[in-house]
């Protein structure tokens, strides 16, 4: 049925949408990150310093 091929796209792109925004708030919010960003800031750029 093609009638319904639009409705069907407008589902998968809100699912990966909305599954997108998910992942990325919680890898935003997430203490882990917090932590190790906090404690090695000086090192990791330090680390992008290239010398050639």
């Amino acid at each position: 049925m093609p009638q319904m091929m639009p409705l069907n796209w407008l589902m998968l792109f809100s699912f990966f949408s909305i599954l997108l925004i998910m992942f990325n708030v919680m890898n935003y919010y997430s203490p882990f990150n917090k932590m190790m960003s906090s404690s090695s800031t000086k090192t990791s750029i330090k680390s992008l310093i290239w010398k050639w």
